[in-house]
């Protein structure tokens, strides 16, 4: 079993930054695809961005060029550097680990990001 907890929400300013890290236990990190998803209010949940296992990435049009994923396999962490922050990111972003040996996906809960005008 597989268990991810994401760090790093919070308030910030139109223009501003934001980390938020990703924490997995268990196995078969290295063997997963992990994403990073969103859910804004009164809204379905989207697809953010994604790094491969060879470390490939691949984004949302909407975050192209501020958003950047990243993962460090030794420490089982993945993280997503946000820069230049606009008020419709506010969102809660949930991190998304899809293990291609076992067929299975494991979420986190979600963290808050409140980007203000």
């Amino acid at each position: 079993q597989v268990q991810l907890v994401e760090s790093g929400g919070g308030l910030v300013q139109s223009g501003g930054s934001l980390r938020l890290s990703c924490r997995a236990s268990g196995s078969g990190f290295s063997a997963s695809t992990l994403s990073w998803f969103r859910e804004a209010p009164r809204k379905q949940r989207e697809w953010v961005g994604h790094i491969t296992t060879d470390g490939t990435t691949d984004y949302i049009d909407s975050v192209k060029g501020r958003f950047t994923i990243s993962r460090d396999n030794a420490k089982n962490m993945v993280y997503l550097e946000m820069n230049n922050l606009k008020p419709e990111d506010t969102a809660v972003y949930s991190c998304n680990a899809y293990n291609h040996v076992l067929t299975k996906d494991y979420w986190s809960k979600g963290t808050q990001v409140t980007v203000s005008t």
